[in-house]
C-alpha cells in the first residue's frame, strides 16, 4: 500500500530518510489534499528506469521481428543484454 504524507512532514529530514530507505515504493506527498510529489530511494529509482528501459526496448525489438527484421531483433537484445549485463 503506497504511503502518503503532507507535506508540512518533510520538516523532519531525518524521519522521511529513514522512511524513504526502508520502502521500496515511492512516497507520495501532498498539498493541501492534492497530489505534489513523489519521492524515492536512489535503489528503487534505478531499478524503476533499469525496467523502464528494459521494456522500452523490448517493445523494439518485438515491433523489428513482426517487420521481419529478425536479424535487427536478435542484435537489439544483443545489445539489451549487453547494456544491462543480462
Amino acid at each position: 500500500m503506497p504511503r502518503i504524507i503532507p507535506i508540512r512532514d518533510l520538516k523532519d529530514t531525518a524521519k522521511i530518510s529513514k522512511m524513504v530507505q526502508e520502502s521500496d515504493e515511492p512516497i507520495f506527498i501532498t498539498k493541501n489534499g492534492y497530489g505534489e510529489m513523489a519521492i524515492m530511494n536512489m535503489k528503487t529509482y534505478e531499478e524503476k528506469f533499469f525496467l523502464l528501459d528494459l521494456y522500452k526496448s523490448l517493445d523494439i525489438s518485438e515491433q523489428q521481428f513482426r517487420e521481419g527484421k529478425g536479424a535487427d531483433a536478435f542484435e537489439s537484445l544483443k545489445r539489451i543484454r549487453k547494456k544491462h549485463g543480462l
